[in-house]
C-alpha cells in the first residue's frame, strides 16, 4: 500500500466538511430560532445562532476545497464544543447500550476538526494549486 498523508488528510478533509455541512444544510431550512433560543437561555444574545451558519456551512466548504483549512477546522472544533457544552453537556459520561460514548458523532467531529486544525489540509486543496 502507498504511504501518503496527503490523500489522508484530503479524505478526512471532505468526510468532515460533508458531514458537518448536512447538518448546516438542515439548520438552513429549519432557521436558527431554536438554537437562538438555546442560547438565550443560557444567558447568550440569540444573535450569535448565526455563527452555526459560518461553523456549519462557510468552514465545511472550505475544508471540502482545501481553502484556509487550519482556520476553518478550528471553527468547526469550536462550534462543535458550543454545541457539546449547549446542547449535549448531560451526555458527556454516558454510555449508550453498547457501551459506546452517548457523544461518539460529537466527539469524532471535534477531534477530526482538531487534527485538520494542527496538520492542515495537506497539498490536494486550493490553498495548494
Amino acid at each position: 500500500m502507498v504511504k501518503s498523508d496527503d490523500t489522508g488528510k484530503l479524505i478526512l478533509r471532505v468526510a468532515l466538511g460533508i458531514l458537518i455541512l448536512l447538518h448546516g444544510i438542515a439548520k438552513v431550512g429549519k432557521g436558527v430560532d431554536g438554537i437562538g433560543g438555546m442560547l438565550a437561555s443560557h444567558g447568550v444574545p440569540a444573535v450569535l445562532a448565526y455563527g452555526v451558519y459560518v461553523g456549519e456551512i462557510l468552514a465545511p466548504v472550505l475544508l471540502i476545497v482545501g481553502l484556509f483549512t487550519r482556520p476553518a477546522a478550528l471553527v468547526v472544533a469550536v462550534n462543535m464544543v458550543v454545541a457539546i457544552w449547549l446542547a449535549h453537556r448531560k451526555d458527556l459520561g454516558a454510555l449508550n447500550a453498547q457501551g459506546g460514548w452517548v457523544l461518539e458523532l460529537q466527539g469524532m467531529f471535534l477531534f477530526a476538526a482538531i487534527s485538520l486544525a494542527f496538520t492542515g489540509g495537506g497539498r490536494f486543496g486550493l490553498n495548494n494549486k
